[in-house]
């Protein structure tokens, strides 16, 4: 039996976008599930779990990423990813808003 692939869109609204930290952040947290997790721009994909390849996405503010998950916590891998992207939007300041 082969594992189902899941699949989400988030989009990036913090004012910084995906640097360094957030990025880190995506990384300790996709560590900690055993699924496959990738996740995609317009143009590249990258290895949810390797640095280098998530700071090559340069996801700004507004880019819309998808999160691809194949295993058998896939599920919870991606609302975890969705909960840290677009509900604590990586505990960083929004537009409009004053830190």
């Amino acid at each position: 039996m082969t594992d189902v692939v899941h699949e989400i869109e988030v989009e990036i609204r913090n004012i910084q976008g995906l640097h360094l930290r957030p990025a880190m952040q995506i990384i300790d947290l996709a560590g900690g599930f055993k699924s496959q997790i990738t996740v995609s721009s317009d143009k590249d994909t990258a290895d949810a779990k390797s640095i280098m390849q998530m700071m090559l996405l340069r996801a700004t503010c507004g880019t819309k990423l998808k999160v691809r998950a194949c295993g058998n916590d896939a599920k919870e891998a991606l609302k975890a990813i969705q909960e840290l992207v677009e509900e604590k939007h990586f505990d960083e300041p929004l537009p409009g808003l004053t830190a």
